[in-house]
């Protein structure tokens, strides 16, 4: 399974999880090793699809870094953070999860739109 971080230490996953809020976006940004890189997308792609027919779901971008970096960042946006809690706790998600190899770092983070 993949190794997940806090990108904002002083807000971990789970008390994000507490704000009921919405429409959200996960940014959800992946060190995947060069070697990996193919691998590690036909699995996202997997997920992807099992979260595109989840309730609460809006839409899905994978974004990769330029310059020969090792980064992919998913951008997904949902309805809600309880819908993506209840797909990210569901146990077909939770297989899928598990099949991460444990060489790939996950960096996710919630966020809600603001007006600029």
């Amino acid at each position: 399974m993949a190794k997940l971080q806090s990108l904002d230490p002083h807000t971990p996953m789970f008390r994000q999880f507490q704000e009921r809020t919405g429409p959200i976006v996960l940014a959800n940004t992946f060190a995947v090793p060069r070697e990996r890189t193919e691998e590690f997308l036909a699995l996202f792609r997997r997920q992807a699809e099992f979260m595109k027919a989840q309730p609460g779901f809006v839409s899905l971008r994978m974004h990769r870094g330029t310059a020969g970096s090792r980064l992919l960042m998913n951008v997904a946006v949902w309805e809600s953070t309880e819908a993506l809690a209840t797909a990210l706790g569901s146990p077909e998600f939770q297989r899928m999860a598990a099949d991460f190899p444990d060489d790939i770092v996950s960096y996710p983070h919630i966020f809600e739109p603001i007006d600029v």
